[in-house]
């Protein structure tokens, strides 16, 4: 390309965008023009603005995927606490007055037990609500991991 067949601009950019442009054409070994000029071209060209819409609707898809599987752990959430206090509730006896220590005390005990059972599973990263749902649908593992594959490989640098 000949000298003439170009146009020079003087342009003002963050100081940031210029040491990382300079730091990218040092690393690469090109000319910062030949840089801005390659960005340039893609941002200019007809296909641009598919390939942003493409990448935007990946990454809306992928959200969407995590937000289905949260809104999933909370129903199943829900429906377990709500199940669980109408049990209680169903089946719990008033306690005489002669007992009323006695049952605290066991109370405060298996609380005890409860944060230390829940603290250690936490620790581990697992998830009760995960380990529920594999119970009632095997496969749902294998979907869910494949899933997470998938976006992990997506994310990941060219």
């Amino acid at each position: 390309m000949s000298l003439r067949s170009r146009y020079r601009l003087n342009l003002f950019i963050e100081h940031d965008h210029a040491r990382r442009l300079d730091e990218l054409a040092a690393k690469k070994g090109v000319s910062k023009s030949s840089i801005v000029a390659a960005a340039l071209a893609s941002w200019l060209s007809p296909d641009a603005g598919d390939q942003r819409e493409a990448a935007m609707a990946k990454r809306l898809d992928r959200l969407s995927r995590q937000f289905e599987r949260l809104e999933r752990d909370q129903n199943i959430l829900i429906e377990t606490v709500a199940l669980y206090v109408r049990y209680y509730l169903t089946v719990s006896t008033p306690l005489p007055e002669a007992h009323q220590e006695a049952a605290k005390a066991q109370g405060k005990a298996r609380f005890e037990k409860f944060i230390e059972q829940l603290g250690r599973h936490l620790l581990l990263g697992r998830s009760l609500v995960r380990d529920v749902i594999e119970e009632i649908q095997p496969d749902t593992r294998r979907l869910d991991d494949a899933v997470l594959a998938e976006a992990q490989e997506q994310e990941r640098p060219s």
